[in-house]
């Protein structure tokens, strides 16, 4: 994306780690067709890029989730559950906002995050 779009996945700022959002896509930039799905594959992204700057979900403090077609439960069912496979000892800071649209038409999700490596 950098080249592409001349920005950042990630940057790092001393012992900060911000990241762009991730959405759920696949290395193709393919979304599955399962809303479920996609929350897992944006947890994974999150994570392949986090390691980019040398960190990883158990330094995330704060999440900012973007959510277009609102919000039924299995959207809160799954990042909570995520959230605890992820951050099994804590809970994040979280952000939660409904959307009109994100950057790839068929994309229901996207994810940043803040985290801080001590």
């Amino acid at each position: 994306m950098h080249d592409a779009l001349h920005y950042s996945q990630a940057l790092r700022i001393g012992d900060r780690v911000e990241i762009s959002g991730q959405g759920g896509w696949n290395d193709d930039l393919v979304i599955p067709e399962s809303i479920e799905e996609e929350i897992e594959q944006a947890f994974k992204n999150v994570e392949r890029t986090l390691a980019t700057a040398g960190a990883g979900w158990p330094h995330v403090v704060h999440v900012n989730s973007y959510h277009v077609g609102g919000f039924p439960p299995v959207i809160n069912e799954t990042m909570a559950r995520l959230y605890r496979h992820y951050m099994p000892d804590r809970a994040p800071i979280w952000t939660q906002l409904g959307i009109e649209a994100l950057g790839l038409p068929a994309m229901r999700i996207e994810i940043r995050v803040t985290a801080i490596v001590a």
